[in-house]
């Protein structure tokens, strides 16, 4: 009999052992459960470019759209890890690609009967590139007040062409023709001439690269004629009207 209270009593102890190490548990899990929403809401915070400008930005022209990528990256730098793939300009940070576009080369194209000469000085240089971009940013906002991000994204659908011409051979003749351009080639264009007005207008001159850069996109993102990108968007449409 004694030994047989001895086991009782020895596996009441054991099952008081196993219900406080649940309860133990459970405590643990609630408390972590407690803890998890503040770190989610740290996690899910909103993330500005250059943690200053809003990412919530409209694109009104519905061609643009799947190519105008609005990933929210503070400093847009992904070192085009993806760069293999097929269309991989479409993941790119909108930003990030206006960045790789000023970038340019040591010796420009000939613009109005001078030879842009860089010198390679922003050649491979991202950072101080994403600097400018940053520096223009600022003015933009001072100088308007809206997200400069919203008026970038305008001053690229404004620059943006839709027909060009290409040259086409019938035995013995070359002709030019007018051919509609697809949505990825006019945003093409549209980085490549913003960038070339950054470039041309301060080249030689006392103007800062971030005030020009400001200058143009502000102009673009009002329509305004004097602004090259919109100009050269023009020009490649009126030689495609005169082709039809």
């Amino acid at each position: 009999m004694a030994e047989e209270s001895v086991v009782q009593e020895t596996g009441v102890d054991s099952d008081k052992a196993a219900a406080a190490e649940k309860q133990k548990k459970a405590t643990k899990k609630q408390s972590r459960k407690a803890a998890k929403p503040a770190e989610t809401t740290e996690q899910n915070k909103e993330r500005m470019l250059f943690e200053k400008y809003s990412y919530d930005v409209k694109v009104e022209d519905l061609s643009l759209k799947r190519y105008i990528d609005l990933t929210p990256l503070e400093y847009p730098s992904t070192f085009r890890r993806r760069s293999q793939k097929d269309l991989s300009k479409a993941t790119l940070n909108i930003v990030e690609r206006l960045e790789n576009s000023m970038m340019r080369g040591g010796t420009g194209g000939r613009v109005g009967g001078k030879t842009i000469r860089t010198e390679g000085r922003l050649q491979g240089k991202k950072i101080k590139v994403m600097h400018i971009i940053e520096k223009a940013f600022d003015a933009i906002h001072e100088k308007s007040g809206a997200n400069p991000l919203q008026l970038y994204v305008k001053a690229l659908e404004n620059s943006a062409p839709i027909e060009d011409t290409t040259r086409v051979r019938y035995g013995g003749i070359i002709s030019n023709v007018a051919v509609d351009i697809s949505a990825s080639r006019r945003l093409d264009i549209a980085l490549k001439n913003i960038a070339m007005a950054t470039v041309i207008g301060s080249f030689g001159k006392k103007r800062r690269m971030y005030d020009v850069l400001a200058n143009e996109i502000v102009l673009a993102a009002n329509n305004d004629i004097n602004s090259y990108a919109v100009k050269r968007k023009n020009e490649i449409e009126r030689m495609a009207r005169s082709a039809k």
